[in-house]
Parts: C-alpha cells; structure tokens; sequence
C-alpha cells in the first residue's frame, strides 16, 4: 500500500518497553544550546513523496501493577457477590430444609473445592522448589513444556472462579423455585471438567493433561515399572479418598436423576448414605498404592521395606469397612465389638502412616533436626528455625489421626466436620509434599558419589580425574 517501508531508529520510542514514559524527540544540550531533533521517516503515495512527519506517537499502556490490582478488586467484588447470592439465597429456605439442602449442596460442589485447594498449595510447592534449586521436572521425568507455578496459580485461579459461580447459581435458583435449571448447575460443571481433561487437541496444556492421564490410568493398572511420579501421585490421592467418595455419590444421583432432590437422603435410596459403594471407593486409593508396592517388591526391587509399606496401606481398610459395618450391623453388636474394633484398626493406620512419613519419607532423624549436619537443600531457609521441624512432626501426628476420623463411614452425615478434616488433611499433604521431594532430590544427587565409593578407580581413570571435574 505505501511505496517505501518505514524505519525508524534504535532510539525511536517505539522500540521501547511497554508502560515506559514516551519520548518524542532527544535533547541534546551543547554549550548551553538545546537542539531539538525530530525522527521522520518518508511517505510515499501514488508516487509522490509527501513532507516529512514527525512520529509524536508512542505506546501507552496501562501499569502491570494497576492491572493487578484491578484483578484483585475484581476478584474481591465477584466473590462478595457470590457470598452474599448464596447466603440469600439459603435464608430465604425453611429452617427444616435448609440442612438437607446445604448437605446436598456440599455433596456436589466439595469435591471441586478440595481439588481447587490442592492445585492452589501444589502452585506454592513448585514456587519453593524453583526458590530452594530443586530440580523438580527431573525429579518427575517432565519435558520442556511442564507447567510451571505461575500457570499452576492460573488455573487454580480460574478454578476458584468457575466452582463457585456454579455453586452460586445452583443455590439461586433452586431457592427461587427453579428446579430443573438448579439441577443442571452441576450436571454441565462435571461435564465441563470431563471435556476439559479429555480434549484431545494441542490446547489447553495438552502435554501436562496428557501426562496425568496417563500417570492416573498407571496408577489404575499398575502393570509396568512404578515410577517415582507413580507412586507419589498415588499417595495424593489417598488423601483425598473423599473426593472420590463424594463424587461416586454425585455421580450416581445424576445418573438416576435426583439431582436437586431430598431422596436420596434416605437409607434405601440407591444413592443414599448407606450404600456400599462409598467405602469401596474410599479404599481404593489405599489398594492402588497397596498394589504398587507389590508391583515393586516382584519385579524391581525385592527390598522387605517395599512389603513393609504395603502392610502400610493395607492398615486403612480394616478402618474404613468397620466403620461401614454400623450400618448394616445391630446396634448392641456395633458398641460391644465392632466399634472397639475400629478403634484399634485406627490407631494402628495412624501410628503406623506417622512413623513411615517421619522415618522414610521424609527420612528425618534428630542429628538432622537439630544439627543439620546432613546435605539438604533447605539449609538456607530452615537454618536454625528447628520449630518447624517440631511442627510438621507435630501437626502430621495430629492431622493422621484426624484423617481416620474422616475415613469413617459412620461419621459421614457431619458434612461441614468432614469437609474441614478433609481441608486439613491436604494441608497436611501440602507440607509432607515438601520434605518427601527434598529427600529424592537428596538420593538423586547422592548417587554418583556412593559410586565413586564402592568401585576402586583404576590407574588410567585416576589421570582422568583431573579434566573430569573440570568438566563437570
């Protein structure tokens, strides 16, 4: 369209960073004379130059700091609307049917809630890992496209946005009467997270969907080599078995259509609270990781403490069907000798699960607590600061046992107890998720070195030793 292209200069403004201050012309002060120097650049247009024109014109562009704190004020204002929409809305209900409907309410939207609070603390991990040099991407075998804390935060954000505008718009308008569009609230917000994780087009990180759907169906059939990626995701989801539990019931109540119905509160329902599909979804994180191990022990290792840890897991599922039995079992029989029972089988779990995170995966000692003579890379943030060791210790003893608590089926009727248990014991995973990937960056740097111990080099490698280390 024109005849000549237009250049402009190394200095020009618009070869400035964005939200700099605009420049329109340099100033150059020679013995005590200010010249002034205009960039132009020539036009031409049907074939006439035309005069040259200064270029005043620069990118002006808003502060990444008021944009932030835009979002913010954004964020704040749509979840007091939320909070205010949804409290409203629940006043606005008979005291006798406010509780069943929070109960249901619960049982849809808990779960996403839980999964949206564990990628906004797995987004805190991977920012410490970054900040304390822990390779973590080779830790877990990930590729150049792993996401990174910073895309971890904006889903999570976006999570935090979406689960809730649903929640909001279910307790709206089943509170105003509509009860078919209240019904299809959390229909379409399972549907849409179903599409999301399975779409199968190069959108929406395609390569990290990919890389957990293939680690969870691993984890399913645990038929290959387990992997460190394996094994810790597998023990994730044990810490969140309610999720599983919670969505087996949502799931179920869709299926037959009593969505936005009291039914199902009721014991002989199919999908009511004393059906036996809940505590066979609850075990069954605690069976994959049972399963794993023993995939270990077999072909790849066929070291004691692989059974030890399976002995491990194995220990929940005494804890989860005898609580289930209080349903189907007299009540004399249940206080006599069921529920002593499932007093002894939780105190076991919750020992047993403390001991192996203290001991082994986190591989803590007191020299190490106290002195810090082992090599770790948190020296520099916990150097000295010894309370945190005593509250992770502390608060992993305390959380285990409250875990058990959350486990039993008997107590499931507790919606709002659950659900802080179930909040605490991700937390509890959240710290845990730090010590456990500090110690196998640990083994992965110690492994050349106990190498070099056990093979004597020989005299040809010794010369070598020299330009090796200057190497590396």
């Amino acid at each position: 369209m024109f005849g000549g292209p237009v250049t402009a200069p190394t200095s020009s403004p618009h070869l400035r960073r964005s939200g700099s201050r605009a420049v329109v012309s340099d100033l150059d002060v020679e013995s005590g004379n200010v010249v002034e120097n205009s960039y132009s650049h020539p036009l031409e247009l049907n074939g006439l130059k035309s005069a040259n024109i200064p270029l005043v014109t620069a990118a002006i562009l808003p502060s990444p700091t008021l944009l932030w704190r835009l979002k913010v004020l954004l964020f704040l204002l749509w979840g007091f609307i939320c909070c205010k929409t949804g409290w409203q809305s629940v006043m606005r209900m008979s005291v006798g049917l406010r509780d069943l409907f929070l109960y249901e309410a619960f049982l849809y939207y808990n779960p996403l809630l839980l999964v949206t609070t564990m990628v906004w603390l797995w987004g805190i991990n991977l920012w410490v890992f970054s900040r304390a040099n822990i390779n973590y991407a080779k830790i877990f075998d990930l590729d150049q496209n792993h996401l990174t804390h910073r895309e971890i935060w904006k889903c999570a954000t976006w999570m935090t946005i979406i689960v809730p505008s649903s929640m909001t718009a279910y307790l709206y308008l089943y509170s105003n009467g509509e009860v078919s569009l209240a019904a299809s609230q959390p229909v379409l917000l399972y549907f849409a997270v179903i599409m999301l994780f399975t779409f199968p087009f190069d959108i929406f990180y395609f390569s990290s969907r990919y890389y957990l759907l293939r680690t969870l169906w691993r984890i399913v059939l645990p038929l290959q080599t387990v992997t460190f990626s394996d094994f810790f995701l597998a023990d994730i989801l044990t810490s969140m078995a309610k999720v599983f539990s919670d969505l087996e019931r949502s799931v179920c109540r869709m299926v037959h259509r009593q969505v936005a119905t009291i039914a199902w509160f009721e014991a002989d329902s199919v999908c009511g609270s004393h059906s036996i599909a809940i505590p066979l979804v609850l075990v069954l994180p605690y069976l994959f990781r049972f399963f794993q191990c023993l995939q270990q022990y077999y072909k790849d290792s066929r070291e004691r403490a692989t059974l030890l840890n399976a002995f491990k897991y194995s220990t929940a599922v005494p804890v989860i069907f005898l609580s289930a039995l209080k349903y189907h079992v007299l009540h004399e029989s249940w206080t006599n000798f069921y529920h002593p029972l499932w007093l002894l089988a939780s105190v076991l779990n919750s020992l047993y699960s403390f001991y192996w995170d203290v001991a082994r995966d986190w591989d803590f000692s007191v020299p190490r607590i106290f002195k810090f003579n082992r090599s770790h890379l948190y020296v520099h943030l916990l150097q000295g600061r010894t309370w945190v060791y005593f509250w992770v210790i502390g608060s992993n003893l305390i959380l285990r046992c409250t875990w058990t608590y959350k486990l039993s089926a008997h107590l499931r009727n507790n919606y709002l107890t659950v659900f802080t248990i179930a909040a605490l014991e991700i937390f509890r995973r959240f710290q845990w998720i730090f010590f456990r990937i500090e110690n196998e960056w640990n083994k992965i740097n110690s492994r050349p070195t106990i190498q070099l111990s056990v093979n004597e080099p020989s005299y040809d490698e010794v010369k070598l030793l020299p330009s090796l280390v200057h190497n590396v």
